[in-house]
This record gives C-alpha cells, sequence and structure tokens, in this order.
C-alpha cells in the first residue's frame, strides 16, 4: 500500500504538515501503517528538508515502511538521498513518467543516478496513456489533451507498434502493451499501468513471468532512440 504526501507551498518548513497528512491518510485507509510514504512532486523553490525529517520519524515509529519521492530530478535526487542517509533511512524509490515514449529519465542521467544509488523507478504512464496499446494510430488519434501531446509521434507510431507485436508473437502472443511494460521491467523498474476494470488489471498482469531477451530489449532501446 502507497500513498504520497502533497508538497504544496504553504506546507514549506512544516515539519508536523506531513504528519498531519500521514494520519489523515492511514485514518482514510483504515490502516496502521503505509508499505510506501512519497513527497510527490519537486518545486525548485520549495525546501523539503523538513519533510524528509517526519519521513524519517515516521518510519522509526512504524508508521511508513520506506520512504519515496516522485518527479524528484537528478539534482533533488541526490540531495534527498544524502539527508535521509545522514537520518540513517534509505531512499527506497522515485516515481516519475518512463515509457518508450518518454525517455527523459535516461536522456538526463535520472535512470543512471537511481540505479547508482539503489533507489527504485516506479515508472508511472508506462504505456504513455495508452499510445502503446495499439489503439491509437495517425488516422485514430487520441482525444483531448493527449492527441496535442503525442500528435509528433503519431507518424512514427505504427512502426512502434508493430515491433511490439511482433516481439509479442516471438513470446507466445503477448501484446504491445504487455511488451512495452516488459521492457520497463528488463530496465528495473517498477511499472505502475493504470487500470479502469479486472480484465485490464488481468491483461497487465500479462507483461510478467516471462522476459525480453537482452538482444530484444536492445533492440527497443535502439529503435525508439
Amino acid at each position: 500500500m502507497a500513498t504520497k504526501f502533497a508538497a504544496i507551498p504553504w506546507r514549506v518548513g512544516q515539519r508536523s504538515a506531513l504528519r498531519q497528512a500521514l494520519e489523515s491518510s492511514l485514518k482514510r485507509l483504515q490502516a496502521e501503517r503505509v508499505d510506501l510514504y512519497q513527497i510527490h512532486w519537486s518545486l525548485p523553490l520549495l525546501d523539503d528538508r523538513a519533510w524528509l525529517r517526519a519521513m524519517a520519524d515516521a518510519v522509526r515509529e512504524g508508521l511508513v515502511g520506506a520512504v519515496g519521492v516522485s518527479n524528484y530530478g537528478p539534482t533533488r535526487l541526490r540531495a534527498a538521498h544524502r539527508r535521509l542517509t545522514d537520518l540513517g533511512i534509505p531512499l527506497a524509490t522515485n516515481q516519475i513518467e518512463y515509457s518508450l515514449l518518454q525517455r527523459k529519465p535516461e536522456r538526463s542521467g535520472l535512470v543512471e543516478l537511481c540505479r547508482e544509488l539503489d533507489v527504485t523507478v516506479i515508472a508511472y504512464s508506462p504505456l504513455a496513456q495508452g499510445m502503446l496499446t495499439g489503439k491509437y494510430a495517425p488516422g485514430r488519434p487520441p482525444p483531448g489533451i493527449r492527441r496535442l501531446r503525442y500528435q509528433r509521434f503519431l507518424s512514427r507510431l505504427p512502426a512502434l507498434i508493430a515491433t511490439l507485436t511482433q516481439l509479442g508473437a516471438d513470446h507466445g502472443g503477448k501484446t504491445p502493451a504487455q511488451v512495452a511494460l516488459n521492457w520497463l521491467i528488463a530496465h528495473g523498474t517498477v511499472p505502475i499501468p493504470g487500470a479502469k476494470n479486472a480484465d485490464q488489471a488481468q491483461h497487465n498482469a500479462g507483461a510478467v513471468g516471462w522476459s525480453l531477451t537482452p538482444d530484444q530489449v536492445q533492440a527497443l532501446d535502439q529503435l525508439r532512440r
């Protein structure tokens, strides 16, 4: 069970704000502890030191199993890791947007830094908001703001989906989405695809229990680049 603390400006420097938010979450969840508690977002002008100290206190008191952050870039991640280490608490996770269509965490060095610091990457939007499922194409663009965001990818999407489909066929008929998720797992991340119903959850689960070969992983790496 995981949840987050909203790093909003009026909570800056308030160690008690995190504790109050955590206790409120535990009450709503009807739980005595949460396995993972994360600081959500990293805003350049917000100092997170008080919140990190409060997170460490919560771990010592048994209210939190592990401490994580979300959307932290390399500089803020390294600083948070150092501060928590000084408090005797490991930084467990960094939840970031990462997929075959979102490779910025690789280009910035963030993924490699997470490996160096032994911080697990939790990949949100691992299917690029449905773009990697095969549902969309140049003649079938996604609706709303997603259409604008992914417009530049649409012309190249069929080739990528075709490759995912072929790789899936090599593994007993896995779907493009399952291959895309398995690619993230091969890179040592924990992808968290959304599911609106039981069928979607079951389909997502088809991404585990098998592995792309190293050559296949490399082929996908190079194809997107």
